[in-house]
């Protein structure tokens, strides 16, 4: 009788698994969002479980979100959410993106260290970005900014620097763009930039970790609600906060669309979508929005309470500059990657070990195809300028060799033919090839001309003399951040240490190189 039991219990078990596997499952739904968008997950999140389907959020740059929405790229979102409808404009000309509304603002403005602007005299009168200019070229401030090509609070901060730069709020027109002083006051402006990045909520923790270490920059060019969220932190630590900067001449406004991309679903993916927008618009929902720092329309909720500490205010008014038309705003964003940016003095470390024989020798070199071919960097806004200075070298259990050159397309030509003719072979050992880096860059940067960094790509775990680089990192005195690259099932727990020593961060190779390479070059 036992065993007869013991055979029904399993035939009842076996029959309730079947069926638990044929119960329809939580739909997905895929959000792509802007890094600024980070803090507003849990809002989502909650409301997904409500209606019991399953939300993803993947953050990335607005460059990537646009460049994603391109006719013939292969598209997983469901929404996209980015910091600025421009990107859309730019990037979805077959239209694939629909019901966009904006879910809330939020300028974009100059956080400076409190005791910084108090010693510049900026807080208690109107600051003017000729002011910011000046003491930018007096050697008394310098700022973080994310890049102008990769992330929208780059970009909308370079575009309002073009904007005023007459002394006027104007809408950027393709003659402004060409006036000399206009390009020049830029130029001017962006030797202040001290470090810069692909991410609006990347340079926020950059701004914190260094805060909090005793070493914190002078000011950071970021959205209004980041300022707000980083001070929230710096206060609860007992540092100082960011004194918020408004210029008299006005901010760029990030409006944060929320928009459905239309890719073939089931038309119940589109009715939660509409759903889910209709919740973000909601006066619950906005209410926690504004809570968290952003500005909403008038009549929706109240906004987050005025902070005179720091100087925020979500309710004041700011003269708001107007986007230029997307033709205009590429020209921009090409004038700045080639000419008004401060040009990047950048080391490329690439792994030759022999596990890369193969496969791994085919991607590097079409990663490589696709950094050092001018045409297809400027589609992704991430050409060299002819004032770069790139250096690369192949390793394997030692440096192999070391190729030079500048941003100029006949070097970059020279640089490509070298590194294709390479054969994989040998042990790793990426911090010898570190090592030579640091020795190579350091005649360079004494002038403070050059934005530097160093790119670390492997696919392997490299012999272990961490200690020794960092000996010789510190001793070079100019805290140059290592990036790095990894490729295929890389352990990147090393390459993952030295990004946090450094300051800076691992890009994910294993399913296309050129694109860790293209994400990485926002960051430098």
């Amino acid at each position: 009788m036992s065993a007869k039991r013991g055979l029904a219990a399993a035939l009842v078990l076996a029959a309730l698994t079947l069926l638990g596997s044929c119960a329809p499952r939580a739909p997905n739904f895929v959000i792509v969002a802007g890094s600024e968008n980070e803090g507003l997950q849990p809002l989502v999140q909650r409301f997904c479980r409500q209606q019991r389907v399953t939300c993803e959020m993947r953050f990335a740059g607005s460059l990537d979100i646009g460049l994603s929405l391109r006719p013939g790229q292969t598209q997983e979102a469901d929404a996209v959410w980015p910091a600025s409808g421009l990107w859309i404009d730019l990037y979805d000309t077959g239209r694939r993106v629909r019901n966009l509304r904006s879910i809330y603002q939020t300028p974009v403005v100059l956080g400076v260290r409190l005791s910084k602007a108090q010693e510049l005299g900026w807080t208690n009168r109107p600051v003017h970005m000729s002011d910011i200019l000046q003491a930018v070229e007096g050697g008394r401030l310098t700022f973080l900014m994310t890049s102008a090509t990769q992330s929208n609070s780059g970009a909308t901060a370079y575009l309002a620097m073009l904007a005023t730069a007459l002394g006027t709020p104007e809408t950027l027109t393709s003659a402004q763009l060409q006036d000399p002083r206009v390009a020049d006051t830029a130029r001017r402006m962006l030797r202040g930039v001290a470090r810069t990045s692909g991410s609006s909520g990347w340079l926020g923790q950059l701004y914190r970790d260094t805060a909090a270490e005793g070493h914190p920059y002078d000011a950071m060019w970021n959205y209004e609600a980041v300022i707000n969220e980083t001070n929230d932190v710096l206060t609860a630590r007992h540092l100082e906060p960011l004194w918020a900067v408004y210029p008299v001449e006005g901010s760029a406004i990030a409006d944060a669309p929320l928009g459905y991309v239309s890719r073939g679903q089931p038309a119940s993916t589109e009715q939660f979508f509409g759903r889910l927008q209709a919740f973000l618009t909601s006066p619950e929902a906005q209410g926690e929005i504004a809570r968290l720092g952003r500005r909403i329309p008038l009549g929706r909720a109240a906004p987050a309470p005025a902070e005179p500490s720091w100087n925020f205010n979500p309710a004041r008014l700011v003269t708001a500059i107007s986007p230029p038309d997307p033709a205009v705003i590429r020209d921009a964003l090409n004038l700045y990657q080639e000419t008004l940016r401060r040009p990047s003095l950048t080391a490329i470390c690439l792994d030759y070990s022999g596990s890369m024989e193969g496969r791994g020798e085919t991607q590097l070199n079409a990663a490589l195809n696709f950094l050092f071919t001018p045409e297809r960097t400027r589609e992704a806004l991430v050409q060299w300028s002819p004032r770069d200075n790139v250096i690369v070298i192949p390793f394997n259990d030692d440096v192999i060799d070391t190729v030079e050159g500048t941003g100029q397309p006949a070097d970059q030509a020279r640089i490509l033919s070298d590194l294709t003719k390479r054969r994989a072979d040998g042990g790793t050992n990426m911090y010898a090839c570190g090592q030579r880096a640091l020795q190579l860059m350091r005649g360079r940067l004494q002038g403070g001309n050059f934005l530097p960094a160093i790119v670390m790509m492997t696919d392997g775990r490299s012999d272990d003399n961490l200690d020794q680089f960092m000996t010789a990192w510190l001793e070079e005195g100019h805290e140059i951040p290592v990036f790095g690259i990894t490729f295929g099932d890389a352990d990147r727990s090393q390459l993952d240490d030295l990004a946090t020593r450094t300051r800076a961060r691992v890009f994910d190779g294993g399913q296309n190189l050129a694109d860790a390479f293209r994400s990485a070059r926002g960051y430098n």
